[in-house]
């Protein structure tokens, strides 16, 4: 017996949510490929995310994401793991739920703050106090990452298997999105 994917699952949630451990966990898992917007982003534009924003800004970043995960969606079922930021434009979120399946990962800005404050790539923390502007986009996010078809909690104690495993848990739950396979 064995699980197959009948549509892509696409990560959201937060910088440090833990969308890019715990989709290569899942897809390995699945037997499905991984894919990550971001990587895809960069390998097409041959520049860092902080780097396109620094050159061309957040807007045209937006829009070249959107087409990317419009071109994923539209190629084989696969975890897709997406910036931060993507889930926010409503026709993303239109598109990832018409297209395939979107899964929160709900991580709290305690969670958040350990695994992200060490780290210089994220370029929205590139600010006098990241911590602030960390809550602030916590603050601004959560109730359109709530949007998402799906919900899995993260906690700290969870080790990126245990995640894996409580996402695959919360879509086997749904007949549109796994089919178990005898």
């Amino acid at each position: 017996m064995s699980d197959q994917l009948r549509k892509t699952v696409v990560l959201v949630g937060m910088m440090g949510a833990g969308k890019t451990a715990v989709g290569k966990a899942l897809a390995a898992k699945l037997g499905v490929p991984f894919i990550d917007s971001d990587a895809e982003i960069e390998r097409a534009a041959n520049m860092t995310i902080a780097e396109i924003f620094t050159r061309d800004g957040e807007a045209f970043f937006r829009k070249k994401e959107s087409q990317v995960i419009e071109r994923l969606l539209d190629g084989g079922r696969c975890i897709l793991s997406t910036g931060g930021g993507a889930f926010l434009a409503e026709a993303n979120r239109r598109m990832i739920s018409e297209r395939g399946v979107s899964v929160w990962l709900n991580a709290d800005l305690d969670l958040l703050w350990a695994r992200v404050k060490h780290k210089a790539t994220r370029p929205l923390l590139r600010t006098a106090d990241p911590l602030a502007t960390l809550s602030a986009i916590y603050e601004a996010r959560v109730p359109i990452y709530a949007q998402a078809d799906i919900e899995v909690r993260a906690d700290a104690a969870y080790s990126i298997e245990e995640m894996a495993g409580n996402v695959l848990a919360a879509i086997a739950q749904r007949e549109d999105v796994m089919e178990t396979v005898r």
